[in-house]
């Protein structure tokens, strides 16, 4: 086995392998994104964003991160952005001046739609070319990793 050669299989167990194989999609997810704000002008976390504006226009700030499961902070500061870039809107509500709900600009509805070089673009390739039960087993592993690994960050 040479370490140095990067062909050389090195397994490392099962959990290690698979942190590899997060990690790399990570990897990937970061250039794959770091590509879309050059080509489309926003982060995949951004154009998540836009596309769940365009599948429920109204939403607020809160109920984005809590479907997204996000840090309120995390989608308050990609808002601004978004807003900044003239892609979503957001209106006060005029029976309650406290709420304020998103919704999507011309320009930002010209975004919302299908395209390829995009993670979900990829996201849906390879779904399609999975069954339901190997999908819904995916899912499963990455609830149960995302509930463990949250839980450990409770305080105790």
């Amino acid at each position: 086995m040479d370490p140095l050669d990067p062909s050389t299989p090195m397994p490392l167990g099962p959990a290690l392998d698979f942190m590899q194989h997060l990690w790399a999609l990570n990897h990937a997810l970061e250039r794959t994104s770091l590509q879309m704000e050059r080509d489309l002008g926003v982060t995949a976390q951004q154009r998540l964003f836009v596309r769940c504006l365009g599948k429920y226009p109204g939403l607020t700030a809160s109920q984005l991160a809590s479907v997204l499961h996000l840090d309120r902070g995390t989608v308050s500061t990609a808002l601004t952005r978004l807003e900044k870039k003239g892609l979503i809107s957001r209106r006060r509500d005029p029976r309650d001046q406290r709420r304020v709900s998103l919704g999507l600009t011309d320009k930002g509805r010209a975004l919302d739609r299908p395209a390829a070089g995009t993670v979900e673009h990829a996201v849906e390739h390879v779904l399609g070319k999975l069954g339901p039960k190997r999908i819904d087993a995916a899912q499963d592993v990455l609830v149960q990793l995302t509930e463990r690994l949250s839980a450990a960050l409770l305080p105790r």
